[in-house]
This record gives C-alpha cells, structure tokens and sequence, in this order.
C-alpha cells in the first residue's frame, strides 16, 4: 500500500484492490485505505502481532475462491507479508495452494531517500533492529559487514518500548568505525499526514526522539549534508 498518503499507491495496487472483494490487514494500514473501500468490499482488521493468523485467514478465502487483498504498507517483499504467505503456501500439498501475485509497492525507504535528497546514490543496505524474530547476534554480525563494507545503512524497526537498548548499541557500533560529523537521516512518518524529517550527525543523534514509526539512514564514509540535501556521491564528478 506504499508509504501511506493514497497518491504514492501504485496503480498496478490500486487495481489489485479494486478486484478483491476482501482486504486484510493490519487496522492502520486499513485505515490509510479506507477511502478507496466501496460498500461491496468488506475489510478484516488485525493487529500487529497476528501476522500468521492474517495470511492463513487470506490463504482459507482463496482456497474457497475469493479473491483477497493481503495488505502490507511499503512493499510487500521489504519487511512485509509476501516472504510469511510464501512460506505458508509451500508447506500445503500443490493441488490446494491458492494462486496468488505479489504487487510491489513503494517503500518507506524510497519516499524517505527522496525526501532528503539523494543517500541511496551508491552502495546501501538496510537493517531490522527488531530481535523479536532474529536474534540480535545475527543482527550484530550484519552491522559490523554493514560497516566493514561502508555501506549507508538504512534501520528499520529502531527502537520500541520493549527494546530501548539495540540503536544506542548500533550509534556506538557506528562511531567506533566511522566518523563522528557522519550525517544521519530521521525520517518518520513518511508519506503521512505528521510526516517529519530532520537530519543529525552520529555525534548528536537523539536516540529519545526515534521509535517504531521512524526509518534511520547514516551515510557512509562519502556522504554529505549540503544545503539540507543528504548525498552519497556516486563517483560521477
């Protein structure tokens, strides 16, 4: 469903949602939709935790022959549903999985990188620093490739309530390797209506400010901040 504000859809979704009678998702991702629903089409709300219970729900109504929305925000491939229902469907018999085709979508990554100007010109990658579904030894082993490559990073899933430690460790990871003025993007809320956007070095970067609604990118050891415009320079000049 991309970013969230309905002109960044893409049409090829728009069309895929026209076509289904039903849409499942999670509610706030519902919500952003919401005025594209007609009275024919009915939406199932789910919360955030209920990922598996969300494409088997998809998966039993398209068994039967229903055409089904399974909606993601972003891009369904980045972070999102398609990689779980994938999973899902390869573990029933080939006679009864359900056909399907994933939409991709534009992802925060994209919307926030547009915003700022230009930090994904060279080499990037980006980084969950979720540990609900990956351990943080793992994830800790990407950063440090991550820096061994100079590679801007792009982290997603920050820090939550729950997990207020795992981005202050990564600012230190960052400042051991690289240096201190590194510009850094705080992107939150891209594509919707309290959309915000600052820019900070690793120095003063404001852990307090960031949580789960928020996209963090530091550049790598070329990037610049000029004129309020984050740019990784490809090598062109």
């Amino acid at each position: 469903s991309g970013p969230g504000d309905l002109s960044l859809l893409t049409i090829d979704a728009k069309i895929a949602l026209s076509e289904c009678p039903v849409w499942i998702g999670y509610k706030m991702y519902l919500d952003l939709l919401d005025p594209l629903l007609r009275d024919d089409q009915i939406r199932i709300d789910s919360e955030i935790t209920q990922e598996k219970k969300r494409c088997e729900k998809a998966i039993s109504l398209a068994q039967e022959g229903i055409k089904v929305a399974l909606i993601s925000s972003g891009d369904s491939s980045i972070y999102g549903m398609a990689g779980l229902l994938l999973e899902l469907i390869q573990n029933l018999e080939k006679t009864v999985r359900p056909p399907f085709i994933i939409h991709p979508g534009i992802s925060c990554i994209q919307l926030a990188a547009s915003l700022a100007g230009a930090p994904l010109m060279n080499d990037f990658c980006a980084v969950s620093l979720s540990d609900k579904l990956t351990p943080w030894e793992i994830i800790q082993k990407r950063i440090e490739g991550a820096l061994l490559g100079d590679f801007v990073v792009a982290i997603f899933n920050p820090q939550s309530k729950e997990r207020d430690w795992q981005l202050k460790k990564t600012i230190n990871m960052f400042l051991e390797k690289r240096k201190k003025y590194t510009p850094v993007l705080i992107a939150r809320e891209v594509g919707r209506k309290d959309q915000n956007i600052s820019f900070y070095t690793l120095e003063n970067f404001p852990i307090g400010k960031v949580d789960m609604l928020t996209l963090v990118i530091i550049g790598n050891s070329k990037t610049k901040l000029v004129d309020n415009k984050f740019i990784s320079p490809r090598g062109y000049l």
